[in-house]
């Protein structure tokens, strides 16, 4: 869900099928600012199964991987981060397409990401970036349902490096 009236960065104009981009907003006050991420009513809710945070350094990717069964629906907290998507699911209409976006302090939005949909960020501000993910399977120390692919030596066609001009 795209809120009205309300625009987000991403590199393609189609959202791979099943993302959905929910912008968020700051409310303050005199004690400080509040900001609702996921709620049990937004249309991108499947379930709850864990909440996590991660931090990622200035500069570094944390990319690709993807899960069979488990849907993310990531914010960045602190900082600003470059969060990249890849369809690589054989029968979707979107097969093949990327979506990119900028987000985190300057531009808050929750990015929910389906199951088997490539996915990975990289912290651009002078600070590390902390990205909260609330995710619909709480992690199996066992058996994880998460697949790594490598950032830089794979067919994705997309580059992580920084875009001048």
């Amino acid at each position: 869900m795209i809120a009205k009236g309300k625009k987000f960065e991403a590199k393609s104009k189609q959202l791979i099928n099943g993302v959905q981009v929910k912008q968020l907003r700051w409310i303050p006050d005199e004690r400080g600012k509040l900001m609702e991420m996921l709620r049990c009513d937004d249309p991108m809710f499947e379930k709850f199964g864990q909440v996590y945070v991660t931090t990622c350094y200035p500069g570094v990717v944390k990319a690709w991987h993807y899960h069979q069964n488990q849907a993310d629906n990531m914010v960045v907290v602190k900082g600003m981060a470059k969060v990249a998507l890849y369809d690589q699911r054989e029968n979707s209409p979107t097969k093949g397409l990327v979506n990119e976006f900028f987000m985190g302090e300057d531009n808050p939005m929750l990015i929910h990401i389906p199951a088997l949909v490539l996915h990975g960020f990289k912290a651009y501000s002078s600070e590390p970036a902390y990205v909260v993910n609330t995710v619909t399977q709480h992690y199996n120390h066992k058996e994880p349902d998460e697949f790594r692919i490598d950032p830089f030596d794979n067919d994705i066609p997309y580059d992580w490096a920084l875009k001048q001009g």
